[in-house]
């Protein structure tokens, strides 16, 4: 079995004073009907300055603009969304704390057994805000032009070139070992702590391949420090639109892509739900969030609650196989 060292990745839970779900003396239909009366919170899963923050903040500025209360975004990174996840938990299931989720959704259930939130039944989707794909990137140093190639050069050279992620249990990770598994290469996993200082390394030769996620590849399009020869998901990539993916080369199992989306506590009044997703989807779909999407090298979707419940359901018990198969668990 993978075994990862994770005793510190579980972080204890966050207490917060939880305040009356509806105002006093008011019902909860009339509530429901002025909603919002106050002011809002996005919980980013990350820090202050990085992409996931930055869309939260262009979200939030027009949310406030056509609901007309503030919303806040509130930065808890760290332990893969769990901590930002408890923290939203922590609050009245009553819309007014959102939750902007990613793929580690979906992924972190199989990887931890005893993860402390239940993401499928603890939370409910509002909008499907993005999708992503990882991008399969070698250095230009390797003589590989093609997946197929790359997979020759491999078996040529046992145990001896290094695939990075941008950390254990990851989606560049779970790539790497599903690629490893279809195409029986032995390759050395390099775990980093974030995508840019492995970017860095696959620049600068020191490490051979890696899935690089679209946001961090795109401003990497034009180097010739690096090659795209394959990407994951279902979607062609618009910057490449001649990089195919994997499972167009004859490689099963990448079709899963990542997603970014927002998430209220379950328990949360249906008709909240469906006000918060048809403003969020049509913030999605204007021209400034569309541009920042863009600009991350993600497709802007901007859906109805069911349909991001669908990507989830879909792309559950894919992740979960790659985890099994490959014998990956977070401790």
């Amino acid at each position: 079995m993978q075994r990862i060292d994770r005793r510190r990745f579980l972080l204890s839970t966050i207490s917060l004073a939880a305040g009356g779900a509806l105002t006093a003396g008011v019902s909860p239909a009339r509530a429901q009907g002025n909603f919002p009366d106050k002011p809002m919170r996005i919980v980013v899963p990350g820090p202050p300055g990085g992409g996931t923050d930055l869309l939260g903040r262009s979200l939030a500025v027009g949310m406030g603009r056509v609901m007309g209360q503030q919303v806040i975004v509130d930065n808890k990174a760290g332990a893969s969304g769990i901590i930002a996840a408890q923290n939203v938990l922590a609050s009245p299931a009553d819309g007014y704390t959102m939750y902007l989720g990613f793929t580690s959704m979906i992924q972190l259930p199989a990887l931890m057994p005893n993860i402390p939130v239940n993401f499928s039944k603890d939370f409910t989707p509002v909008s499907l805000m993005a999708l992503g794909s990882d991008l399969l990137a070698v250095s230009s140093k390797l003589p590989v032009k093609s997946v197929p190639e790359l997979i020759a050069l491999a078996k040529s050279k046992p145990g001896q070139l290094s695939i990075g992620s941008y950390g254990s249990g990851t989606s560049s990770h779970l790539h790497g070992e599903l690629l490893k598994m279809r195409t029986g290469i032995d390759l050395i996993h390099v775990p980093y702590k974030g995508a840019a200082p492995m970017l860095q390394d696959l620049l600068g030769g020191q490490l051979d391949l890696a899935f690089v996620d679209q946001s961090t590849a795109n401003a990497q399009l034009k180097s010739d420090r690096l090659r795209f020869i394959a990407m994951t998901g279902t979607q062609h990539f618009k910057p490449l639109p001649q990089l195919k993916t994997l499972g167009e080369l004859g490689y099963s199992g990448f079709e899963s892509n990542g997603f970014m989306g927002m998430f209220v506590a379950a328990g949360t009044p249906a008709p909240i739900v469906a006000k918060l997703s048809s403003v969020i989807a049509a913030q999605v779909r204007g021209p400034e969030i569309t541009q920042r999407l863009a600009d991350m090298g993600m497709e802007p979707v901007g859906s109805t609650p069911e349909e991001l419940l669908a990507l989830m359901t879909r792309d559950s018990p894919r992740w979960a196989k790659i985890v099994k198969d490959a014998n990956i668990r977070l401790d």
